[in-house]
């Protein structure tokens, strides 16, 4: 499989290139050359399927000719190793739980998938080459990625957070593991760090001594293996034989994306819903026509506060940048801090699922949806709950009056101290990368 730039002005290249550089050299997101659908068989008998059998027939057209299909399902086998159960919390409508990994966070699959990929690629090499993995996080991709990558010979990781706007317990575990793991601390907010890294790979003076990668989802490999989810979600709601709609809380639309893939490869899906908070690009961009980046305003579910959404171009390309036909398949609504709070509560009291920020605003956006089509009970709703609501713990006890308990994944960091650079713009970061 060859994968070519969205900017169209870089050659193509495999794989193990397209892991590497995370961005192509004329600034654009990879993008696999082809999509073939699987063979309608593969539906009709998913249930019958394990995750890891799924997981590879689907991924295996993406990674041919890069590694091989015996150490692809080694790969996967490591990856997948927690579940992700379908939890119906009332009629017709489930919440797909993406949170039961090492970091709590739905990011622990593509983190663990690139990092194992990555390894692969520098264990088959004679002279392993190091490589300086950077990432922007808004909240649970640093974590993920911090973990995934922990002790991965060969590889640094630089870690970029705005001051503030990520939870205690998502700062203590990008913040508290050292090793190979590096967190710079930015005054700013997500989208300061992602332009920083964005333009720490095509800056000169840093490349001609680092060979550099990003881990944030518009890496290939962070990307593509979150279509896992949506498959195993059609296995366990296939039974209800009604159609799908799956609301994903979005904020730099990877994971939609990604789910979106698994619809191409002929996953049936009525709708998908990006279900986002008071950062509303694709909301408005969908009424409009017209595509209007804005700086990112901080919320409640700080992981989706990304007012510059990089997959949503990936999104573009996969409707061949028709807008009637993805606005055909794809609905967004915004939802501001009042209305998450107070879904929270009504899910709790009516259903006594504890739902973290970011899980509520995928519900709301699955509500407005049915409601909105006269359709709820035509179909079977899935929003993916993609953190556990104990790293939220400061908004989640405000509204919901239950005491959480402390799961063992957080346990493990919440007492651990907290190492961080503070930096304030780019040249104190450029300054860091070249001088280390």
């Amino acid at each position: 499989m060859q994968f070519y730039s969205l900017n169209h002005k870089a050659p193509k290249v495999g794989l193990e290139e397209a892991i590497t550089r995370g961005i192509a050299p004329d600034k654009g997101l990879y993008f696999p050359e082809e999509i073939k659908a699987l063979p309608k068989s593969f539906f009709d008998k998913i249930e019958e399927l394990d995750n890891n059998e799924i997981a590879f027939e689907a991924i295996k057209q993406f990674v041919e000719g890069a590694i091989p299909e015996d150490k692809l399902k080694e790969i996967i086998a490591d990856v997948l190793s927690f579940e992700f159960p379908l939890e119906e919390i009332e009629e017709n409508v489930a919440a797909l739980e993406l949170f039961h990994g090492p970091t709590m966070a739905f990011k622990d699959v593509g983190a663990r998938f690139m990092a194992r990929c990555l390894g692969y690629f520098a264990a088959k090499k004679e002279t392993r080459e190091p490589v300086t993995v950077l990432v922007a996080t808004s909240g649970d991709t640093g974590g993920a990625v911090a973990r995934g990558f922990l002790n991965v010979e060969g590889v640094d990781v630089v870690i970029l957070y705005p001051t503030g706007k990520v939870s205690d317990v998502q700062e203590k575990q990008l913040t508290t593991l050292g090793a190979n793991i590096t967190a710079l601390e930015v005054d700013g907010v997500f989208d300061d760090c992602q332009r920083m890294v964005k333009k720490a790979f095509l800056d000169d003076e840093i490349t001609a001594n680092r060979k550099l990668t990003s881990a944030n989802s518009i890496n290939i490999a962070r990307w593509l293996p979150q279509l896992f989810y949506f498959l195993f979600a059609y296995k366990q709601a296939k039974k209800q034989g009604k159609e799908l709609v799956f609301s994903v809380p979005s904020g730099n639309f990877g994971n939609i994306c990604a789910g979106i893939v698994a619809h191409k490869l002929g996953m049936p899906v009525k709708q998908f819903v990006a279900s986002v908070n008071s950062n509303k690009v694709v909301p408005e961009y969908l009424k409009t026509g017209v595509y209007d980046p804005k700086p990112s305003v901080a919320t409640i579910s700080n992981a989706m506060d990304v007012g510059d959404p990089s997959n949503f171009i990936r999104i573009q390309q996969l409707f061949d940048n028709d807008l009637k036909a993805l606005s055909a398949k794809l609905t967004s609504y915004s939802f501001n801090d009042a209305e998450t709070k107070e879904a929270m509560k009504d899910i709790f009291e009516k259903t006594g699922y504890i739902a973290d920020p970011h899980g509520a605003v995928g519900y709301l956006g699955l509500k407005k949806y049915t409601a909105e089509n006269n359709n709820e009970s035509d179909v079977y709703g899935v929003f993916l709950e993609t953190a556990h609501p104990v790293k939220f713990l400061p908004v989640v006890e405000e509204v919901i009056p239950q005491k959480i308990e402390i799961p063992e994944q957080i346990k493990e960091v919440i007492d651990k101290e907290k190492v961080s650079i503070k930096i304030k713009d780019y040249e104190e970061f450029k300054a860091f990368l070249t001088q280390k």
